[in-house]
């Protein structure tokens, strides 16, 4: 069997797309590198990162002006703009580098398609970890929607657990105040998974955020509010006596349709329901339903 060298390249990481093993501080750029002016690249499409640490990037900023720009950006050419580029890798020491006012960076030119762009500039956040749990649970819906990986071959693709990736995805369903609580970081992952599904989630994320609550009191939260919620819904008449006339004609309607049929009245309503085994039962039950005749004078 023949290995996609695709994969095999987002396996190992960005140094094999750059050809050469050497990381952030490799002692010297490949020699394939070019140096191109800092107003010819543009942001890429595909940078899954929206929050650049001022700390951090200033630390970037110092580093670049007392040695350069040790490892060049990855970029391909720009889609839209005759002459200029997009940055794959490397959007960091870009903004750094014009913050430091270099004039030029070196960069490797590659033919990349969106795909790979995507994955690429995943996978180098990924790996030095600058992503935040958003982000990279954004960029993990986009290797699954927009190119129709499976979370099994995004798992082992950039080195992580399918377990890691569920979870990660799990954030996506929260409203959209708790997510940017997690953004801030004001709110963990392991807090905020136990909020999705809560109909409160909001309100009680920044109770955690003001009491500091741990995760198993959260966990015991929402487990108490689960509870809670299925007493609710619980059909009353499951939970005491039933009424004579209700059993008849449960009876009745079972012997005319020829299906389980249960009826929970709630004092001026209820709920009446029909239980199928096969499409054609359900067909069946429709076509009747609709000359049923009265199981009892009005």
């Amino acid at each position: 069997m023949i290995e996609d060298p695709r994969r095999r390249g987002l396996g190992r990481g960005l140094s094999a797309l750059l050809g050469e093993e050497g990381g952030e501080g490799a002692a010297e750029a490949p020699r394939n590198a070019r140096a191109v002016p800092v107003e010819l690249l543009h942001p890429g499409r595909f940078q899954p990162r929206r929050n650049f640490d001022a700390e951090s990037q200033q630390a970037l900023v110092e580093s670049i002006k007392a040695q350069g720009i040790l490892q060049p950006l990855l970029v391909r050419r720009h889609p839209d703009i005759d002459g200029h580029f997009e940055i794959v890798a490397g959007e960091r020491r870009w903004r750094a580098a014009q913050a430091a006012q270099l004039h030029e960076v070196p960069v490797l030119l590659r033919d990349i398609g969106d795909r790979d762009a995507l994955e690429i500039a995943l996978v180098e956040n990924v790996q030095r970890q600058d992503l935040n749990p958003l982000e990279e649970a954004e960029g993990y819906r986009r290797l699954l929607d927009e190119f129709h990986h499976t979370q099994e071959d995004l798992a082992r693709a950039i080195g992580k657990s399918r377990s890691h990736i569920t979870n990660l995805l799990r954030l996506l369903a929260l409203p959209e105040e708790v997510r940017e609580l997690v953004r801030e970081g004001k709110l963990t992952p392991g807090h905020a998974r136990c909020l999705v599904g809560m109909e409160n989630a909001a309100e009680v994320a920044h109770r955690i955020v003001k009491s500091g609550m741990s995760v198993r009191q959260v966990e015991r939260l929402a487990q108490a509010q689960s509870r809670h919620k299925e007493k609710l819904e619980k059909p009353a008449s499951l939970a005491g006596p039933r009424d004579a006339d209700t059993t008849v004609l449960e009876r009745e309607l079972t012997q005319l349709l020829g299906l389980k049929v249960q009826i929970v009245f709630n004092g001026q309503g209820g709920i009446l329901s029909i239980h199928y085994q096969t499409l054609d039962q359900l067909d069946d039950v429709l076509r009747r339903l609709n000359n049923l005749p009265a199981v009892r004078p009005v």
